[in-house]
């Protein structure tokens, strides 16, 4: 199946996988799972081991390297800049001089294992959103958080809002190119001159990219109104989550290897 989304976080794929048809709720216990073990490894025969569970999910959930290219490809410049700070921050033996600065053994070891932490956590929030359609996503973190509403967590609320955002993200990044695209056929230049003249450049982008988030922001709310919205009390659903045997078999293997990686390395 092809991907024809400019963003893979935010963006559902749809399929008939096995990861497809997993609770949502067991997807994003398995999301945050991922993300907890991914901070106690320091080690590069862990993170290996994290990426073959990575490889493991991708083929069960029949999702091609191009779509989760698309959800690292936007931040490489924040993890080039981690790489860059950890290379020359951190103190150590040097191996190379730049000026005041120095590249360090230390640095290079920071570097690969700091790189390969934001890679793996961006790859596995991808999956999570491009085997999960939004409106189960939604369901999924209102049901994980409707025992917090005892306490006056307003559970649907911040479900919904988390949900609208995620849909919002690659349709802001579609606006982006459209604004910029039509800039640059009037003569607006975003590569040359020194950084005060490329952030001056953004205005031109910035200023219409808020008019028309604003604008979709109250379209919605508008059309939420007409059809009679009022919030999460007395709603019902269309299907009722219910965690099966492959969703306890995933939580089992997410476990024993991811923890075990965790604790092993």
């Amino acid at each position: 199946m092809a991907y024809y989304g400019p963003l893979a976080v935010g963006q559902y794929l749809p399929g008939e996988s096995f990861l497809h048809r997993l609770d949502p709720r067991t997807k994003i216990l398995w999301t945050l799972l991922w993300m907890g073990a991914l901070f106690a490894v320091d080690r590069a025969a862990g993170y290996g081991l994290f990426l073959l569970f990575l490889l493991i999910a991708l083929v069960l959930g029949r999702i091609p390297l191009d779509a989760l290219g698309r959800g690292i490809r936007p931040l490489l410049y924040l993890i080039l800049f981690t790489v860059l700070f950890n290379l020359f921050a951190t103190p150590g033996e040097p191996l190379l001089r730049l000026g005041p600065l120095a590249l360090t053994r230390a640095g290079l070891v920071a570097a690969g294992l700091v790189s390969a932490r934001l890679l793996l956590l961006i790859a596995g929030a991808s999956v999570l959103t491009l085997t999960t359609a939004p409106l189960a996503l939604a369901d999924g973190i209102e049901s994980l958080l409707r025992p917090w509403s005892r306490l006056g967590l307003p559970a649907h609320e911040l479900a919904m809002m988390m949900s609208i955002a995620l849909r919002f993200i690659p349709t802001l990044l579609e606006e982006t190119e459209r604004i910029m695209k039509a800039q640059k056929a009037r003569g607006v230049d975003f590569e040359s001159g020194n950084l005060l003249q490329r952030a001056r450049s953004l205005v031109p982008i910035l200023v219409p990219l808020f008019v028309s988030a604003f604008r979709r922001a109250d379209e919605l709310a508008i059309a939420m109104e007409a059809r009679g919205y009022e919030g999460g009390k007395g709603r019902t659903h269309l299907r009722e989550l219910s965690f099966g045997r492959a969703d306890l078999l995933w939580v089992v293997v997410s476990l024993v290897w991811l923890v075990g990686t965790a604790i092993w390395q």
